[in-house]
């Protein structure tokens, strides 16, 4: 009896564990086909948003589409640059301006060119280096994985090198290179342009507190992008960023108002959200808490605390409430700072409005979803916001912080890469024009972009005014302005593909900035930031 006992017994745990094993196996077999669906839907485009990103600050997995867009639209720059060229890729383009700034000693020769014109705005200059500056302090490591961060940093150093000769003491800084209404009466190569070439200067008797602040935003940016591989260059940004700060700050004025002519291009609203924004810069490059407690006192006049607006070459508040924001994660004990606490409320409040299933989402969109804002650059404002969304979705992920409240309504990180997502897809082609608005890009893109040496033949010999048939031919560009991020479609979500529609079809540089930033935090599922501090 109890032998056989033991052997029923026996059997019996023989039976369990083969019945266990079995469970196993299956348990294993049906993981595996779950997560190859999971992949095969990312590999799509499709259900991608529900992937958390990985905490990590090596880059994990590329996506292709993301990526090739980055390689391409990094190439604009190269295209848009003034000087004698370094190791020129782009076969139409040579040396330009190279006596730009010599009425006044000064070498302003580099630099980059500010859209389809031969003018260097300052002001967007600036703006253009400050954003490729935080692109590569928060992406760059994605950017090396694609190899596109030296091309950054050089870019990048094209420009400041200009600002650094553009302000050759504490309290001048020349603005602008080139005058607009006689420049916009030829249509030629900047190889061959045979213009003058006037300079507009800010200083003590006119002020330009807007452009003298953005500009120390861009070398206080650019100085943390040096400072480990050019300590010494770094130094020089860092100098004149706080130069060109006390200058703006000491000697308030409106460029605009001081100098009347820019307003038809580049006209300011305002220069307290650039003294925001530049203390807010030189804060993360020095650790000064004299620029701390610049945007601390200041914040109730300048900072509009609980109005979300748009982030653009005018408007800083958004970037800075989100640089800011980045303190209260990252920085030990400025988590609770009141100082900093209508920033974060007020970022919080700029997510919320992004977010179309946010109770305060904002109604500035398309039917298809884009957020649209002005007729004029329509892509300004979605591909910005877009990239302050995955920065600020970034920011979660790598502290830690689960939830974002909108009203009564909760959201994710991975909401806000979603939208980011969402404004990324409908630029490169997901749309109803099927359209992509990076030139380059896709199967179908602009074929007449309103840019100059885009659009005449490198070899044409053509002056001031005999090049305006290039402008007016039917025929598409013979060069491709690669990486050019044109202004984008109309309300209706049309698009009317033309050389004369420089309201749709001019690219700029400052786009360019904002789309390298936005799809180098896209490329990679990985979410976790370094600090530069």
């Amino acid at each position: 009896m109890g032998e056989r006992s033991s052997s029923r017994c026996c059997c019996c745990s023989w039976f369990i564990g083969i019945i266990v094993l079995i469970a196993v196996v299956i348990a294993i077999v049906i993981t595996i086909r779950h997560n190859n669906n999971k992949a095969n839907k990312h590999s799509d485009n499709d259900g991608a948003d529900d992937i958390v990103p990985l905490p990590s600050t090596s880059p994990s997995s590329i996506d292709k589409n993301y990526a090739d867009a980055l390689k391409i639209a990094m190439q604009f720059f190269d295209i848009q640059k003034s000087g004698k060229l370094e190791n020129n890729k782009v076969t139409w383009r040579g040396d330009s301006g190279l006596k730009d700034g010599s009425e006044e000693g000064l070498d302003l020769s580099k630099g980059l060119y500010d859209a389809g014109d031969h003018m260097k705005f300052g002001f967007p200059m600036a703006f253009t280096a400050t954003l490729l500056s935080w692109s590569i302090l928060e992406y760059g490591h994605h950017m090396d994985s694609l190899n596109q961060l030296d091309p950054a940093k050089d870019s990048l150093r094209w420009t400041t090198d200009f600002l650094i000769s553009a302000h050759p003491s504490a309290n001048v800084l020349y603005i602008q290179v080139g005058d607009p209404e006689t420049d916009h009466k030829c249509w030629d190569r900047p190889e061959t342009m045979s213009m003058k070439r006037t300079l507009t200067k800010i200083d003590t008797e006119t002020p330009g507190t807007e452009v003298a602040a953005e500009t120390a935003a861009a070398m206080a940016a650019a100085s943390l992008v040096f400072k480990k591989s050019d300590p010494k260059y770094s130094s020089t940004l860092l100098k004149h960023s706080k130069e060109l700060f006390s200058f703006a700050d000491n000697h308030r004025g409106s460029y605009s108002v001081n100098i009347p002519e820019v307003q038809s291009y580049y006209n300011s609203t305002g220069y307290g959200d650039e003294l925001l924004w530049a203390a807010s810069w030189l804060y993360h490059a020095t650790e000064d808490k004299t620029y701390l407690d610049f945007v601390s006192k200041n914040g109730d006049e300048f900072a509009n605390f609980g109005s979300p607006s748009w982030f653009s070459w005018d408007n800083k508040l958004p970037g800075t409430q989100i640089l800011l924001s980045r303190l209260t994660f990252f920085k030990e004990g400025l988590s609770g700072s009141k100082g900093l606490q209508g920033y974060k409320e007020t970022a919080e409040a700029v997510m919320c409005g992004l977010l179309p299933n946010s109770p305060t989402a904002t109604s500035s969109r398309t039917e298809g979803g884009l957020i649209w804002v002005a007729e004029w650059n329509a892509l300004q404002q979605p591909v910005s916001s877009a990239f302050l969304a995955t920065l600020y979705s970034d920011y979660m992920l790598t502290s830690g912080i689960e939830i974002l409240s909108c009203g009564d309504t909760s959201f994710k990180p991975s909401d806000l890469r979603k939208f980011a997502r969402s404004q990324a897809d409908y630029m490169l082609g997901k749309n109803p024009e099927k359209m992509s608005y990076l030139v380059g890009y896709g199967d179908k893109y602009p074929e007449f972009v309103h840019h100059r040496g885009a659009s005449i033949p490198a070899d044409a010999n053509t002056g001031c005014k005999d090049g305006f048939k290039w402008l007016n031919s039917e025929e598409p560009n013979p060069n491709v302005a690669y990486g050019a991020l044109v202004g984008g479609p109309f309300l209706n979500e049309t698009f009317i593909d033309t050389r004369n529609n420089s309201m749709q079809n001019e690219p700029s540089t400052y786009n360019s900035a904002l789309v390298v930033g936005l799809l180098s935090s896209l490329v990679t599922t990985s979410s976790s930031l370094k600090s530069f501090m």
